[in-house]
């Protein structure tokens, strides 16, 4: 490939090696002002892929673009939050799908897909996969069009649509450059680009402020169980949550009372988010065919893998929902002490007695049932669309790989 198609696939191992083949160096590309015009382009790559999507920019160079992407990944690692790597990370894959969804050599998406493994040959106007291929490409993959059932498989091959082979590649992509961060990056680095970074973590506070307490309206989440935080965070870092995450989160915000509109908004960072999909779950859920769910218990939540970071009041508590209740009456027991001058209520306080510990497992009126986690609610329901991998894909250990390598 051209200098010119590397910049728009600039995660590719031969991107990798024209970069490093260049005449400056990484120091010179940190620190000369001769490029300043991809350092600010990189800056532009983050914070895109924190307020929405990242754009090709038409006014830089192809090299400066080229060279952006590495610089936006030393940027992310050196600020090195996992909230702004997941969403960079995605952001950056569904950017490169934007990209190949309008490539119409497919020779060039063949070269693609050989970088990850697949080795895709030209048919019927998309393209054919061996099934191995297939399977790993869309294990994260939701929607039921996408499992090999409902696939026509043929001497051990499955035939794909150009868009569809780019969504299977944007998840490898997504995982490769997830995987690679945060780098290894030397501290003189991270002080030349701090102007960057301040800029970079400002607009992350704001977006995280966004997607959290103001979110939340009149909820407290810093009252939200661990298990619920987890999930929450994983759900807008753009995680692809199991169906028994999902309903849990789902289910538990409903009922402290979060509008449906509200969770649609918060499922919106999905992938391959479908609005109307994504209603009609939520709806469901929330009673819209007349029976509303309460969200798992804990040993529910132990059960399928969905109970993280359990504190001293988990010890006590055997629902998410009563742990809501009871942490955020010691809260605002505290606060109010601290106005008064007077004694918090200790952690260990038992529920009061107009305070109903939730059972998941008998239903809250007549019309009201648990439903366990690991089903959907109805045989018809369909799934909220998920956020791409699992959390326990999550790297808090800086790559030793050099930061200009895109493996």
């Amino acid at each position: 490939m051209d200098v010119a198609k590397l910049s728009s696939y600039p995660f590719l191992t031969q991107a990798a090696a024209y970069v490093a083949q260049m005449d400056s160096s990484i120091d010179d590309i940190i620190t000369s002002k001769v490029y300043g015009m991809p350092r600010s382009r990189a800056r532009s790559r983050v914070i895109q892929s924190i307020t929405g999507a990242i754009e090709k920019d038409n006014t830089k160079p192809d090299v400066a673009e080229l060279l952006s992407y590495p610089i936006a990944r030393i940027l992310v690692s050196c600020i090195d939050d996992a909230f702004l790597t997941r969403r960079y990370a995605l952001a950056e894959a569904k950017f490169a799908n934007t990209r190949m969804q309008k490539e119409n050599d497919y020779g060039t998406l063949q070269e693609i897909g050989a970088d990850f493994s697949i080795n895709a040959s030209i048919a019927d106007k998309g393209f054919q996969i061996h099934f191995t291929d297939y399977i790993r490409g869309a294990a994260g993959m939701r929607a039921l069009n996408w499992k090999l059932v409902n696939r026509r498989l043929k001497s051990g091959f499955v035939n794909i649509t150009k868009e569809e082979y780019a969504r299977l590649l944007q998840e490898g992509i997504r995982v490769r450059i997830f995987n690679s961060l945060p780098l290894a990056v030397p501290e003189n680095f991270c002080h030349v680009l701090d102007e960057y970074i301040v800029e970079i973590k400002t607009c992350l506070e704001h977006s995280k402020k966004e997607l959290g307490e103001e979110g939340f309206g009149e909820m407290e989440p810093g009252s939200f169980p661990p298990c619920i935080k987890h999930l929450l965070a994983s759900a807008q870092g753009g995680v692809n949550l199991a169906h028994s995450a999902r309903f849990a989160l789902t289910s538990f915000l409903l009922n402290i009372e979060l509008s449906v509109e509200q969770i649609i908004q918060l499922f919106g960072v999905s992938p391959d988010f479908n609005e109307e999909m994504t209603r009609y779950q939520v709806e469901h859920i929330a009673g819209g065919t007349g029976t509303s769910y309460k969200p798992p218990s804990c040993s529910t939540m132990i059960t399928y893998g969905n109970c993280m970071g359990k504190d001293v009041l988990c010890r006590e508590i055997g629902h998410p929902l009563n742990y809501y209740r009871k942490k955020k009456k010691i809260v605002d027991s505290e606060t109010e002490s601290i106005a008064v001058g007077g004694q918090s209520v200790p952690s260990n306080e038992s529920l009061s007695s107009n305070e109903q510990p939730v059972s998941s497992n008998e239903p809250s009126s007549s019309n009201e049932r648990s439903v366990p986690s690991n089903e959907p609610p109805s045989s018809n329901e369909r799934s909220v669309p998920s956020n791409e991998s699992s959390s326990s894909n999550e790297r808090s250990v800086p790559s030793n790989e050099p930061p200009f390598s895109n493996k």
